[in-house]
C-alpha cells in the first residue's frame, strides 16, 4: 500500500473541520504489524524494515496498519532529515551499529487497520480517536492542533519543516495526493558566497548552476549546488559578476558529481537563496534543501558574512 499524500496549499485553512499538525522532517514510512513481525516500507512501496532496528524493537504488539515518519533529531534536538542521511540506505547488522549513534523515533499520525480491521473508510477523527487509545510501544503519536495559523508561526520561529492540515471527515485514501490534506513547508532565506558555476546541460557556456558556500572561521565550507530559479534571463549577468579562480575556493571535499565540470572563480560574489527547511547551522555538515536562487546581494561582501 502506498500512503496517502497532501496537496502544496496556498493558505492555512481554518476552523473546525480542520485539524493541524506538524510537519515532520523525515522518512514516510508504513508500520504493518501482525503475527510474522513488524514490516516497514516507504511511500513507494519499498521493504525498508531492516533500515529501522531500533524502531521495530520498540513496536506494538497488536495487529495494526499505521502511517507515519521516521525521524532522527539533530544537536538541537529538532527533528532533521540530515541527520537520518546516512542510514537509508544502510541495511542489516551495519543499520544495527548506525542505529547506536544516529536513534530513530517513529512519529504515528494515522491509524490503517486495527485487530483485522481496516480502517480507511473511517474518518479522520474516527481514525486519530481509536489511535489514542492503542498501545505503541515505543512509538510516538505526535499532537494535533485546532489552530492551524499558531502552529504554523510557532513551527517557523522553532525552526521546523512546516504544518500538514488535514479534514476531520477526511477518509484515507491509499496513493492519492489530496486536498484534504494539505501541506505548507516553511522556506527560509541566507545569503552565500558563489565558489563555482556550472554549465546548462548540453552547453559549455550557459551558467546553469552555482556552487555556494557558508563564511566560518575555517574557511569557505561547501553548502551545495544551487539551479532553481536561474532562467536565461539571470544567467549571463550572473556569468559577468564572476571572476575565474585557478583553484577550488572550499575549504571542504566538494564531492564529484558537484566538481566535476564545474568552473571554479574567486569567492567574492554573494547570492541570496531560498531553502526547504533552515539551513545547516554554522559548523554543522550539510546541503541546503531544495535550494532557489533569489538574487546577488550587492551590499554585501563575504566578510560581512563572517560569523
Amino acid at each position: 500500500m502506498r500512503p496517502m499524500l497532501a496537496s502544496p496549499g496556498d493558505h492555512v485553512p481554518s476552523g473546525d473541520a480542520w485539524t493541524h499538525e506538524v510537519k515532520w522532517d523525515g522518512v514516510r514510512m508504513l508500520g504493518d504489524v501482525s503475527t510474522g513481525g513488524t514490516l516497514l516500507t516507504t511511500r513507494n512501496e519499498n521493504v525498508a524494515t531492516t533500515a529501522w532496528p531500533d524502531v521495530t524493537a520498540v513496536g506494538p504488539e497488536r495487529d495494526l496498519l499505521v502511517d507515519g515518519e521516521i525521524i532522527g533529531l539533530n544537536a538541537e534536538g529538532l527533528p532533521d532529515f540530515r541527520t537520518l542521511g546516512e542510514r537509508i540506505h544502510v541495511r542489516g547488522a551495519a543499520a544495527a551499529r548506525l542505529a547506536t549513534r544516529v536513534p530513530a523515533t517513529y512519529m504515528v499520525f494515522d491509524l490503517l487497520r486495527l485487530d483485522g480491521r481496516m480502517l480507511l473508510d473511517r474518518t479522520l477523527a474516527e481514525r486519530r480517536e481509536l489511535l489514542q487509545q492503542v498501545d505503541l510501544g515505543g512509538w510516538q503519536v505526535p499532537a494535533s492542533y485546532d489552530d492551524g495559523a499558531m502552529l504554523f508561526d510557532a513551527t517557523r520561529q522553532q525552526g521546523l519543516e512546516g504544518i500538514v492540515s488535514k479534514r476531520l471527515d477526511s477518509t484515507y485514501r491509499p496513493g492519492e495526493r489530496t486536498h484534504a490534506w494539505r501541506k505548507f513547508p516553511h522556506r527560509f532565506r541566507g545569503s552565500f558566497v558563489v565558489g563555482g558555476w556550472r554549465p546548462q546541460t548540453g552547453t559549455t557556456d550557459r551558467l546553469g548552476a552555482l556552487l555556494v558556500g557558508e563564511v566560518t572561521p575555517a574557511g569557505l565550507v561547501f553548502r551545495g549546488r544551487v539551479g532553481s530559479g536561474i532562467g536565461p534571463r539571470e544567467s549571463a549577468p550572473l556569468k559577468a559578476l564572476l571572476s575565474p579562480g585557478a583553484d577550488c575556493p572550499f575549504v571542504d571535499e566538494v564531492p564529484r558529481l558537484d566538481a566535476v565540470g564545474t568552473h571554479w572563480v574567486e569567492p567574492l560574489v554573494v547570492v541570496d537563496v531560498d531553502t526547504h527547511g533552515r539551513p545547516p547551522r554554522p559548523g554543522q555538515d550539510g546541503r541546503l534543501r531544495q535550494p532557489s536562487y533569489q538574487g546577488v546581494r550587492t551590499d554585501l561582501s563575504p566578510a560581512d558574512l563572517e560569523t
